[in-house]
Formats: structure tokens, C-alpha cells, sequence
């Protein structure tokens, strides 16, 4: 077990309000007055989650698409966002860029803190939704017979780096400026039996939503489509920051959205997560993990 998942689990015993879910979802979900309101924070590390020396208007975008993309994994639509702050170099490009993400998506500033500290500096944002449906979609709610879908391609945020970190000419928006599915999100709500954002690596979090669902998800490689050449496929599938959609439906069930059919659920058999018919080795991460 990595020391991410297994703080989570210790963590676990402290999340036991049905809201929390058990902390196997992307987002809390909060039942007040006939509404339901999802609450979601990421968090951003200089040298884990952008390139020192990167425009801080960038970093100040992906922090909040981020938490916004898991409001669309929930079918949400946001409220607001509170944002927590470390001082530092270049502070007014950090702000240029949050006002234009903040614009673009019609989300308000709703407050949050300032601190000083670092290097490396870190930046968090708690993010919240109102639900456009209930039951909110989960995680937790795949079932044996279900089909899998992905919203669109894999590996565009991975070339997007790698152009950024060599300074080349290549297209990097995918890495600086992730799109959150939020309409899409909201599309799929009513429909999904589980539904989670791709931020980890596709089979990562594939695992995860197997395992939340307890049933093993079959996916078939050849299917998933991906933004990066056919040899850097393997790798496409686990790098992350894609920010795609993957869902369950019932079978014969269709999305009202663009989307590719990439797998099955099938009755848990030993492993959650079948790779083209093979269980990934035990030394196999899947995706990025802290």
C-alpha cells in the first residue's frame, strides 16, 4: 500500500458521516433543506503539480478546474470557491489567471486565506456545487453488467508537459489549462450508476471506482482513445491530468454525450481491474500516486 492510500485509510475512521462517503468519492455530498450541496478541495505543489519557473496564471487555472472537475463528476454546478493562498513571487499573474478561469466558468470568489511559507509553495481551493441531480452520481454505485465509458482521449496533458518542460513549440494548453467537463457532467447525472474524473491515470482511477463499486472493471486498451503516438500508449493510460469523465451505465444504455465504450463491470473475480483480459502486476501503480 502507497503512504497516500494509506493515510487515506487511517483517515477513514475519522470520515464517518454518510456526507463523507466514506472518502471513496471525488467530492462530499451534503443533504440541507431539500438541496445537496458538494464540496470538493485540491490541493497544488511547486515541482509536483506545475514546473518551477511556470506562469503562475496557468497554475492559478489548473488549481481551479481541478476542484471544478470534480464537481462535473457529480453533476454539479458550483457555488463558489475559497481559495487558500501562499505569498511568493509573481502573487499578480497568479491573480490574473484566477480571475480569468474564475470568468470563464461564472464562479465567484468566496473567500479563503493568505499565508507565507516555502519553498516550494502550495496552493489550496475548496471548491462547491449544488447538485442538478439526485441521487448525486458515486463511485460506489457500478454493477456487474454495466458498460464503461470515457468522455474523450487520454495522454494530451502528458505531451502537454513534456512540451512545456523542453520549451518546444507544442500545443501545452492540455497540461496549463484543463477543461472541467462541467456540462457534460451535468448531461450524464441522471444516467450514470457511477461516474468519477480522470485525474491519476485512467487505469488508476478505474481501479478506484472498481474498488469503491466492488466489482472488477474490464477494460479493453484498444478502446480507450488517447491524444499521444500508438507507442506511448501504455503510458497515456497512466499519466493523468486528462480531467476526462468515466462512467457506468446500465447495458444497453446509451450516453446523451459524445463518448467511447472502453470496458465492462463484471462480478469482482480476485482483482478489480482487468487490463485486456490480465490482472495488472502487483508492482504496477496505474497512475500517479503521492
Amino acid at each position: 500500500m502507497s503512504r497516500e492510500a494509506s493515510i487515506i485509510a487511517a483517515l477513514r475512521g475519522l470520515a464517518d458521516t454518510p456526507a463523507a462517503r466514506g472518502l471513496a468519492d471525488d467530492a462530499a455530498v451534503i443533504e440541507i433543506g431539500g438541496e445537496a450541496l458538494v464540496l470538493t478541495h485540491d490541493a497544488m505543489v511547486e515541482g509536483v503539480h506545475w514546473l518551477p519557473g511556470q506562469d503562475l496564471a496557468d497554475v492559478a487555472w489548473k488549481l481551479v478546474a481541478a476542484n471544478l472537475s470534480d464537481l462535473a463528476a457529480k453533476g454539479a454546478e458550483p457555488i463558489g470557491v475559497l481559495l487558500g493562498f501562499m505569498l511568493g513571487a509573481e502573487d499578480e499573474r497568479f491573480v490574473t489567471g484566477l480571475g480569468e478561469v474564475l470568468h470563464e466558468y461564472l464562479v465567484p470568489l468566496l473567500g479563503g486565506d493568505t499565508v507565507a511559507g516555502g519553498p516550494p509553495r502550495t496552493f489550496g481551493l475548496t471548491a462547491v456545487g449544488r447538485a442538478t441531480h439526485r441521487p448525486v452520481p458515486d463511485r460506489r454505485g457500478a454493477r456487474a453488467g454495466d458498460t464503461l465509458w470515457l468522455t474523450g482521449p487520454v495522454g494530451a496533458a502528458m505531451l502537454g508537459f513534456e512540451a512545456l518542460r523542453d520549451g518546444t513549440a507544442a500545443d501545452s494548453a492540455a497540461f496549463r489549462r484543463p477543461r472541467p467537463l462541467l456540462s457534460e457532467g451535468r448531461a450524464l447525472a441522471p444516467l450514470v450508476s457511477a461516474m468519477m474524473d480522470v485525474s491519476d491515470g485512467l487505469l488508476l482511477d478505474a481501479r478506484r471506482l472498481a474498488d469503491a463499486s466492488g466489482v472488477t472493471l474490464a477494460i479493453d486498451t484498444a478502446a480507450v482513445p488517447i491524444s499521444a503516438p500508438g507507442d506511448r500508449r501504455a503510458e497515456a493510460l497512466r499519466w493523468g491530468d486528462d480531467y476526462q469523465l468515466l462512467f457506468t451505465l446500465p447495458v444497453h444504455w446509451k450516453p446523451p454525450i459524445p463518448a467511447h465504450q472502453i470496458g465492462e463491470a463484471r462480478p469482482f473475480a480476485g482483482s478489480s481491474l482487468l487490463i485486456n483480459g490480465t490482472a495488472p502486476a502487483p508492482d504496477d501503480s496505474l497512475g500517479y500516486q503521492h
